[in-house]
């Protein structure tokens, strides 16, 4: 299990001030939901963890290594470690639902008949066992999720990243795909973050919750400690009313 800390970081696309000094950290084998409403900066946090853009200025160290700033070899390490559950799933359109599962296995390498069994147990764990042959476009937007997370968990890895989730389907499917975000971490003990606003699903499988809000994590406490809060920022997004200091968007 590997834990990650985030240290004062800072970044801003052109004069745009995303990220103002965030520091977070998030513990061996626990789920942290990032909560915080649309374009405060979660996904931006996300790109930082998967070496897609550098910040300004702060560090991210991931089970006591810094990555920012280090070597590209570095970084690939770490990256490796990384199962990552995209919004839409992106699942490749021109693949099978097994060959989508099994892509990143063959790029490390594997035999086929390794593949196969890695494959069928990847799709048995998240409820799509004989759906191999399937297309992308054949399937429910609920199951495509779940054929991406089968995807990312097939390199077994020590870190998952969802982004939003639960994003684009009905309550009952975002129940299903909750549980299996928490089934994945019982299972494997896996480390996960999860950027959401659907409170509900932070709710159902957060240890702990960090609310972003003008470039700073200005929460980080369990489900029962953020009810209870007092902040005014933090209780109008989570009671979603429009009577606060928040403005609509």
């Amino acid at each position: 299990m590997i834990k990650i800390n985030i240290e004062n970081m800072h970044k801003s696309f052109g004069e745009k001030s995303v990220l103002r000094g965030v520091n977070l950290s998030v513990e061996k084998g626990e789920i942290l939901c990032i909560i915080g409403k649309s374009g405060s900066g979660k996904s931006v946090i996300l790109k930082h963890l998967v070496g897609i853009i550098e910040p300004d200025k702060g560090s991210i160290a991931v089970d006591g290594i810094t990555m920012t700033g280090n070597k590209k070899e570095i970084k690939r390490e770490i990256i490796s470690k990384y199962g990552i559950l995209f919004q839409g799933a992106a699942l490749f359109d021109s693949m099978n639902i097994f060959d989508n599962v099994a892509f990143g296995l063959r790029r490390r390498g594997l035999d086929e008949e390794e593949i196969k069994i890695i494959v069928e147990e990847s799709l048995t764990q998240v409820g799509l066992s004989g759906a191999g042959d399937k297309r992308p476009s054949e399937l429910s937007g609920g199951m495509q999720k779940r054929a991406g997370l089968a995807r990312s968990i097939a390199v077994r890895p020590e870190v998952m990243l969802y982004d939003e989730p639960t994003t684009g389907v009905d309550p009952i499917t975002a129940g299903v795909v909750d549980r299996l975000i928490i089934k994945m971490r019982d299972t494997f003990g896996m480390t996960s973050v999860v950027v959401t606003h659907d409170m509900t699903s932070a709710y159902r499988i957060a240890d702990r919750i960090a609310m972003l809000y003008e470039g700073e994590i200005i929460f980080t406490g369990t489900d029962d400690e953020i009810r209870k809060s007092d902040n005014p920022y933090v209780k109008q997004f989570i009671e979603g009313t429009i009577h606060g200091p928040i403005k609509a968007i």
